[in-house]
């Protein structure tokens, strides 16, 4: 059978699969052998069978030992890559074809590790060397420099240096004063195991006991039970390991500060630590180190692939010393473009181009508008399109933003193929209409600052957002899309003003300049001072939520009082900002002066620097700046927003960037959620090298840290393969079979190898071991979901699921999660801790990824099922939900099961009616046996409501059912108290969210890029203003909730019908 040949990827299971496989194999004697080999086979036993095979062909004998080769192969990013490692399987290996050379092991280490990092990262790194672009090229030699400093670095770490970095410990933000109730006379009990041996031992310890003294403790107890109480041990030869995870509590903080311990406290579980002698962990180290050695030593001997780096420049310094005539800022003459012509515009109508310069949002001056020209593909302009602002007074990062058009008599008759959605027609005159065509963005000034000049082809979008600033889109990237045989395309030249490249200022003129004003005015000792009534004015001002919009007065005035906001308001920086008139270089130099000065601001309210409204380099950096000083578990806590934003970047080489990758090579906890974040959205045309660039950069600099990521790749590969195929025969298969197939691929060693022993892409501390396979599944929702169970070697859990999700986008479902941490933390912080769940949720690509399986909870509609023999009457029966928590808990534990379902209701009540979760109903609703109440499944945000015939079906602002009241109330419908306590941690939960409005606004503006259908622009977010009724005072907006809760109270009888229809339905499938 000749091998397969089309581009079909072969290893899929969208096709019945053969259990063998043809290949083609070239030896290093130029004869190609082809033969049939098992599709899971080994490299290694496809050798063996090559050698055993190759025998009676020609030159065999010219053949040297078998040992001193290895297999190539071209793999699915186009890379040639050796298989090194001949215990993979072909099938994980997936090469393009099934051809594979047969080559010598003398080959460049260099081609080795860029071949590894294509295949990781998805994306061959040929791609970049193919784009010949210098700025590229410049980047990737800055980034490599991080990398390779890193690395360097690294060789000078001792072990707990090493091991804070690989396992940094996982600590809270702050530490509550309510956990007093959970302790034991004050103390924590914690269990003490030691390594290879079956001494346990329990201890009281204080929360604030430092980790080494709990070392002390172990060991002095374990020596004088064993009678060897004069042996000398050192407790810092020890490390506290959480038992059956990758975690470790050491360093100089309290033991209470650790999640672990904290969250065990909380749950009434006991803490159970491993006491490991250092040796093994140095173990671990050493063999790490000899890796960094060896790629350290690997580099030094090749030449370098890439130019050596430039020495860093100093901040706004040029390459070479600007003459001052060739600045920007002594062009005076208007701003202008040739508009050449346009290509494939794929219509017959007349079109016009629209063109804008933006800085941010904000548009510098009136848009211009091209003539109207005809043709059918081909359209000629030659026009020149002049803009009312002198070039001089450009901002660094102006970008130029073109919007083509096809322009209409009249409308169309509906049978007439429209030109793009109707939805955005704008009629211009009296029966005219406008259709958009296809949009692009590009800079003024390229990356290194110089004013662009001469011919440039802009390859154009197709696809427009939902709402558009003067018919543009500034918003957009900036990057051409590089899709270019069918792209809508426009040729413009760029006027040159002189022979010589005409660059921005440096910083250091930009300071020369503002100092030259504050010499010639007169009245700069009483500018900006405002008397009280000003200040009282402007403190109103500095108090409205992101969203709120200034009028040019309050712009006028705040620019006015400039140096008053700087001493007395210093969080009024982004407002100030957006006063700034960036089309005037004299306030835009005054600006820069003064940020020079400007206090640092709180991280979290650094973040709406980064906000696409603040464009500038230097304020981005002064934001960054302010980042520095996050922890790295509230750097982790906003990550999610800060990979989002790279997206406003216009150039490669930004302070972001740069932070990111260091703060990611510094802790391989953030290092993995930086790769997934980025490798997640690399396949997205606009950011596919600025992503892939970053990802390869962080796969350089932590060596070590690929190979866990790898078998992270593999297993990704491999749940993809199962779930295609699970998807393929569902149509022809019984579910029981379809199970059985599924468990049957399972136990393939192909399977068992790829799955098993590995750490979670969810938490790095967890390892995902052994596969239970009678116990996985699959879901029967559209896309198949699988639910995967593993073997939990840890403490008070039988087994450990997660669910991988094939089809559908879990980004939303991401930052649903990501805000309800954040709520946590909040309420936390205020000493307000409500029991949330914010399980675990990870987008790994297109449309795919893992989510956290919460381990004993059940959802409400099963719960109600099993205590009803009628399916309508299920959602009615108001006991079953507190007859169920009886069933899991008894005595002291059931009070306090009823106290935890207390406190999680109110959290998500509160949090579910903020965020404006919709498509609530009792089978995504479920409950843990401790009694937390948790929420699943955040398809629908923002007040997204499901409806049918245009009849909304949820009524309430969120869900509060008398089943619920029922359980607080411990089933006794008086007891008013109980409700009373459950109503007032719903306001101060409220309460306290509202105070932190603006954080929570700004990490929806800064998810704005992400493309979530329910987030595409600011209108989407004004859901959440108006929830936590922002701009009213606090008595206005307590009021407006209690209406809300009451309203939720009112309607608990429409969800109840809504869950009957619900269940009914679910039980009709089963």
């Amino acid at each position: 059978m000749p091998p397969i040949t089309d581009h079909t990827d072969i290893w899929t299971a969208d096709t019945p699969l053969p259990p063998d496989i043809c290949v083609d194999i070239l030896l290093p004697t130029g004869i190609y052998v082809q033969m049939e080999v098992p599709r899971n086979a080994s490299i290694s036993h496809i050798k063996q069978l090559l050698w055993k095979h190759a025998q009676s062909y020609p030159l065999f004998h010219l053949l040297l030992e078998i040992d001193t080769y290895m297999f190539q192969c071209v793999n699915q990013t186009a890379v040639h890559e050796e298989l090194e490692d001949e215990t993979r399987l072909l099938c994980d290996v997936r090469p393009f074809l099934p051809v594979l050379k047969l080559v010598s092991r003398s080959c460049n280490p260099a081609e080795k590790l860029d071949s590894k990092i294509g295949v990781l990262i998805g994306k061959g790194l040929q791609e970049f060397d193919a784009l010949k672009d210098n700025e590229v090229i410049e980047f990737r030699s800055k980034m490599r420099s991080i990398s390779e400093g890193k690395i360097q670095s690294l060789l000078g770490l001792t072990w707990i240096e090493w091991l804070k970095c690989t396992f940094p410990p996982e600590l809270e933000p702050s530490v509550q004063d309510n956990i007093q109730g959970k302790l034991y006379g004050g103390n924590i009990v914690v269990a003490i195991h030691f390594e290879n041996c079956q001494d346990v031992f329990s201890f009281q310890v204080s929360p604030n006991m430092a980790p080494v003294k709990i070392n002390e403790l172990a060991i002095r107890k374990r020596l004088t039970i064993h009678g060897r109480e004069t042996e000398g041990v050192d407790p810092e030869d020890y490390v506290l390991q959480v038992s059956g995870r990758m975690e470790y509590v050491f360093g100089d903080h309290p033991l209470i500060q650790f999640q672990y311990i904290r969250n065990c406290v909380m749950n009434k579980t006991l803490p159970h630590l491993t006491l490991v002698e250092c040796c093994n962990i140095k173990k671990l180290f050493d063999q790490e180190m000899s890796e960094i050695e060896h790629a350290v030593r690997r580099k030094s001997s090749l030449h370098p692939a890439l130019p050596m780096p430039l020495p860093p420049k100093k901040r706004g310094a040029s390459v070479k010393t600007l003459n001052m005539r060739d600045i920007v800022w002594n062009i005076v003459q208007p701003y202008k473009i040739i508009l050449s012509r346009g290509s494939r515009l794929n219509t017959e109508d007349n079109v016009l181009v629209r063109a804008g310069l933006f800085h941010g949002t904000e548009l510098l001056c009136k848009p211009t508008v091209s003539l109207e020209k005809q043709g059918k593909n081909d359209h000629v302009w030659n026009e020149i399109l002049e803009f009312e602002i002198n070039v001089c007074d450009l901002p660094r990062m102006a970008r130029l933003c073109f919007a083509i058009y096809a322009v209409l008599d009249k409308p169309r008759n509906k049978n007439k193929t429209k030109p793009s959605n109707p939805k955005y027609q704008t009629i211009k005159k009296s029966g005219k209409m406008n259709f958009p065509v296809a949009w692009v963005n590009t800079m003024v000034f390229d990356y290194k600052g110089q004013l662009r000049s001469g011919d440039n082809v802009l390859h154009c979008w197709s696809s427009f957002p939902d709402e558009l600033e003067e018919m543009l889109n500034p918003m957009g990237t900036v990057r051409t899309n590089p899709y270019t045989e069918n792209a809508t395309t426009i040729h413009i030249k760029f006027h040159d003003y002189s022979k010589e490249p005409i660059s921005y200022p440096p910083f250091d003129k930009i300071l020369e300049k503002a100092a030259e004003i504050a010499r010639n005015s007169d009245s700069l000792s009483t500018t900006g001072r405002g008397g009280k009534k000003f200040n009282i004015e402007l403190k109103e001002i500095m108090e409205r939520d992101p969203l709120c919009q200034l009028c040019e007065n309050e712009k006028d005035l705040i620019w006015t009082l400039r140096y008053d906001c700087r001493e007395n308001f210093p969080g009024s920086l982004p407002k100030l900002l957006l006063s700034v008139k960036w089309n005037k270089l004299e306030d835009v130099a005054q600006l820069q002066a003064l940020l020079q000065i400007w206090s640092k601001l709180p991280p979290r309210d650094a973040l709406e620097l980064l906000d696409f409204n603040y464009p500038d380099q230097y304020v981005r950096e002064y934001a960054v700046n302010c980042l520095k000083h996050m922890s790295d578990e509230e750097l982790s806590q906003y990550l999610l927003q800060l990979v989002q934003v790279l997206k406003y970047e216009p150039f490669l080489d930004c302070a972001l960037s740069r932070f990111l990758l260091q703060r990611a090579l510094d802790n391989r906890r953030i290092g993995q959620f930086l790769f997934w974040h980025l490798r997640s959205e690399v396949h997205i045309p606009a950011v596919s090298v600025q992503f892939g660039l970053l990802l390869e950069a962080y796969c350089r600099g932590s060596v070590a840290h690929m190979k866990v990521l790898s078998r992270q790749v593999e297993a990704l590969n491999k749940l993809r393969t199962l779930n295609g195929l699970i998807k393929l025969n569902a149509v022809k298969l019984s579910k029981v079979k379809n199970k059985d197939t599924m468990h049957t691929c399972l136990r393939e060693n192909a399977y068992k190898e790829a799955l098993a022993h590995i750490q979670s892409p969810l938490n790095p501390s967890i390892t995902l071991s052994e596969l239970v396979v009678e116990k996985c599944k699959y879901m029967d929702s559209k896309m198949k979901p699988l639910w995967i169970v593993y073997n939990n070697r840890g403490f008070g859990s039988d087994s450990l699921g997660i669910i991988f999700k094939n089809g559908d986008d879990l980004r939303q479902d991401m930052l649903a999660l990501q805000l309800l941490r954040l709520m946590d933390m909040l309420w936390k912080e205020a000493g307000l801790d409500l029991r949330i769940v914010p399980y675990g949720c990870l987008a790994t690509g297109d449309r795919c990824g893992f989510i956290e399986v919460v381990s004993a909870a059940d959802t409400i509609a099963d719960i109600q099922l099993d205590s009803s023999n009628l399916a309508a009457a299920a959602a009615f029966n108001k006991d079953a939900l507190l007859n169920w928590i009886k069933e899991c808990n008894s005595g002291d534990d059931l009070e306090r099961a009823i106290e935890e379902f207390t406190l999680s209701c109110a959290g998500y009540c509160v949090a579910t009616y903020v965020l404006g979760i919709g498509d609530r109903h009792n089978d995504n609703i479920m409950v843990r046996k401790t009694g937390q109440l948790f929420h699943i499944d955040f398809g629908h945000i923002l007040g997204n409501f499901k409806s049918k015939f245009k009849i909304k079906r949820e009524r309430g602002p969120f869900i509060l059912t008398y089943d619920f009241i029922h359980v607080i109330q411990q089933g006794k419908p008086g007891n008013t108290e109980k409700f009373g306590r459950f109503r007032q941690c719903c306001e101060e939960a409220y309460l306290i969210l509202r105070r932190n409005g603006n954080l929570i606004i700004t990490l929806f503006a800064l998810m704005l890029t992400a493309g979530l259908p329910e987030l595409s622009s600011v209108k989407d977010i004004q859901y959440v203003k108006d929830c936590l009724a922002l701009g009213k005072t606090e008595e206005d907006a307590l009021k407006q909730f209690r209406q809300k809760f009451d309203e939720a109270l009112k309607e608990s009888w429409t969800t109840k019908v809504n869950w009957m229809a619900h269940t009914m339905r679910k039980d009709y499938k089963a």
